[in-house]
């Protein structure tokens, strides 16, 4: 009799289980793949080499900022990248007005307090995702692109005079000035292009192996390639 009751009991939680197992979150998580981690060298060596090509490029291929990624919050992307890079959470007001609120801007270490200060930076430029294979992709994956949230490093809020330096420039041309956000930031550079695929051209690639073999070569990179 025991026995039998112990059988019953497992068969009732294996079927209380069954609607949780087959849930659409549950699926999700068990179908997302596990994050790529490995050296900055190791990761740059994986990046394919291509000439770039700004034909036809426009802002504009790109939409963004969207609804982000919970359409319900009353929030576009810049918004909820604010207010999950924030150090000190920002009251959110009607119509997602953000008052108050802490960042550090990690390219040039400035504390900052006023998300009207603040830039969202693509961490990969949409003019050199262009180049460098979006130019190919369809509207749909280049918004998506343009508001990924899905990679903590797609998207980062720094200060607008950072972010406007930087323009559309790779690490052939430009840096972060603060030297301490350097390796960071070219690991972040690396981890963007592999996500989604894209490549870089030899000046970019030379620039990107002279840190990976240089004072970058401890620099552990972790990306997810994108759907």
């Amino acid at each position: 009799m025991v026995i039998k009751n112990l059988v019953r009991s497992f068969g009732a939680l294996s079927l209380a289980l069954v609607p949780l197992l087959s849930s659409p979150a549950a699926q999700a998580a068990s179908a997302a793949p596990a994050p790529e981690v490995t050296t900055l060298a190791d990761t740059v060596g994986l990046v394919k080499v291509t000439e770039e090509d700004r034909t036809g490029y426009t802002r504009s291929s790109f939409k963004h900022w969207n609804s982000g990624d919970d359409a319900g919050d009353g929030c576009n992307t810049r918004a909820e990248v604010l207010i999950a890079e924030a150090v000190v959470a920002p009251t959110v007001e009607a119509g997602c007005k953000l008052t108050g609120g802490t960042w550090v801007s990690y390219y040039d270490g400035q504390e900052v307090t006023s998300a009207g200060s603040l830039d969202i930076d693509h961490m990969v430029p949409l003019a050199e995702a262009w180049d460098s294979g979006a130019s190919a992709w369809t509207a749909a994956r280049r918004e998506t692109y343009a508001n990924d949230q899905g990679s903590t490093v797609s998207l980062v809020a720094v200060t607008a005079r950072t972010n406007r330096s930087k323009s559309d420039q790779d690490p052939a041309d430009w840096m972060p000035p603060s030297p301490e956000a350097q390796c960071r930031y070219v690991g972040e550079w690396v981890a963007t292009k592999l996500r989604w695929g894209l490549t870089a051209d030899d000046r970019e690639l030379e620039a990107l192996k002279v840190y990976a073999e240089g004072p970058c070569e401890d620099t552990i990179v972790r990306y997810t390639p994108a759907a």
